[in-house]
This record gives structure tokens, sequence and C-alpha cells, in this order.
């Protein structure tokens, strides 16, 4: 997807009249072809109309398609083309961007009738949505282990942590980091092993994004920092939860990954 290609959208400015009646029967089949649309000599252009229809329908699939290559290998093409396809009808683009079309489609997924024997899929979905939003995320320098050891120890549970531009957790009952793993990898999916849950951190270290499962209680500490809670806050949450969490290798995976932007003391700036 290029960042250029543009799709129809809702209605915007003194044209909001013209594109409120040619927008929406492009997303629905079964409304009819608008009448300000004509072909040669003022005659109904329904053929045109439907064509036109049609290959917006088919592009917005495609970009879901393409945001969600892990979700659509796991449904099979057919049954992701299908779901694809009631989404587009329900939800049409806010954006003339076509990587930003999509972001609703895991909360979509999630009360999809025919996807309910697959309660992970969802999940699965949020994480590649996420790591999209991190691979366009502003570039920014990332907060080192240097400047961590260079705080204080009185002033270290004031810490709060900036988040990084290019970073999201996506925190999950299922095993949904392993899902996503092997079948965004190339070759044959191996077998699933666990049924735990798990929780992504992606960041965009070294201009690759990078999807890493967190262990248990990590989630909810990184989640904390990255909502802009002081780091002993923070803490307390995730060990009254997590006794045994380490909490220096938990800070320094994030650290590793790229996670924060900056560290202030007391509130939130």
């Amino acid at each position: 997807m290029q960042a250029s290609s543009r799709i129809p959208t809702a209605p915007v400015g003194a044209a909001g009249s013209y594109v409120a009646r040619f927008v929406p029967p492009l997303l629905d089949p079964e409304q009819q072809t608008p009448a300000l649309v004509s072909g040669p000599n003022g005659k109904a252009a329904v053929k045109r109309f439907n064509v036109y229809r049609n290959n917006v329908t088919v592009s917005l699939i495609e970009a879901l398609a393409a945001t969600f290559p892990a979700t659509e290998r796991i449904t099979g093409e057919t049954f992701f083309r299908a779901m694809a396809r009631f989404h587009v009808r329900e939800t049409p683009p806010t954006s003339p961007l076509l990587f930003e079309y999509g972001r609703d489609f895991p909360d979509f997924i999630a009360r999809y009738e025919y996807a309910q024997s697959m309660p992970w899929l969802a999940d699965v979905a949020r994480i590649e949505r996420a790591w999209l939003d991190v691979y366009h995320a502003a570039d920014a320098p990332a907060l080192t282990p240097d400047a961590l050891a260079a705080v204080p120890p009185n002033r270290l549970g004031d810490a709060v942590f900036m988040a990084h531009p290019a970073v999201r957790i996506v925190r999950s009952d299922f095993p949904a980091v392993t899902i996503f793993a092997v079948n965004r990898a190339i070759g044959p999916v191996s077998r699933i092993e666990t049924s735990a849950s798990e929780s992504a951190l992606i960041t965009r270290p070294e201009l690759e994004v990078a999807v890493r499962n967190l262990t248990p209680g990590a989630d909810i500490l990184l989640d904390r920092l990255l909502s802009g809670v002081p780091l002993a806050t923070a803490a307390e949450e995730a060990t009254s939860r997590y006794p045994s969490l380490d909490l220096a290798t938990a800070i320094a995976t994030a650290l590793e990954a790229g996670a924060f932007l900056a560290i202030h003391y007391g509130e939130k700036p």
C-alpha cells in the first residue's frame, strides 16, 4: 500500500451534498445508482457505476488483506474476503489514505458471527494493526539504558516515562503473539502448544518493527508506564498481581526495545 493511494471518504466541505449522495451507494449494493450519475446523452449509467462500485470494494478488501496478512492466512482467503466485505459495507473509510483503513476491523472480527470459533483472531488482528501503526509512527531517538542509570536512586520511584511514538502494547487472553508470529513467518505453520495468555510489545528499534512477547506482569508494568504512571505506582500495581515479576528485567526489555522517549519526574507533562 502506498500512502498516496486515495479512496472515497465521507462528505467534506462544499462538495458534501454531492459526496453524500455518491459515496453511500458505492459500499452498499442494495442502494440504487444515484440519479446524478449518468452516461452519454443523459442515459443512466448503472453498469458503469456497478463496475466502479466493485472496484472500490475490492480495493478496500485488498487494503485489509495487506494490513492483516496473518489474519487472512489463519482464516483462508475466501473466509477473509467475505468477512472483509461485510466490514467494508458497515464501516466506510474516513481517510483518503488506504493504510489508515481498517482500524475498526479487529473489533468487527470480535463480534463477527462466523469468527466466534476463533476467539483469539481479533487479538491477532490487533497486533497486526499495531504493527502497521508502529511502522508509520514518527521517528525519534529512543531513551537509552544509560539515561535510566543516571536517575538518582531517591527519585527513581517518581520517574515518569514518556512513550515513544513507535510503541504499542496489545494484551490478550490467548496466545495471540505466538499465533501472530507463526502466521507471519515464511513457511509452514507449526503446531502451537501453548494456550496461555500473551501480551505483545510492538516497537521499531533500528527502523525494523519488532514484536516481543512480554512476561506476565511486565505487560501491566509497561502499560502503566506508557500511560504516564510513575514507576513506583506502576511497579506496585504489577507486583501486586505478579509478586515474582522481575522489575529490572522488564524495564531493561522495554529500554532495549526502544519503548520510551524520555524521563520526567512527578506528573506526566
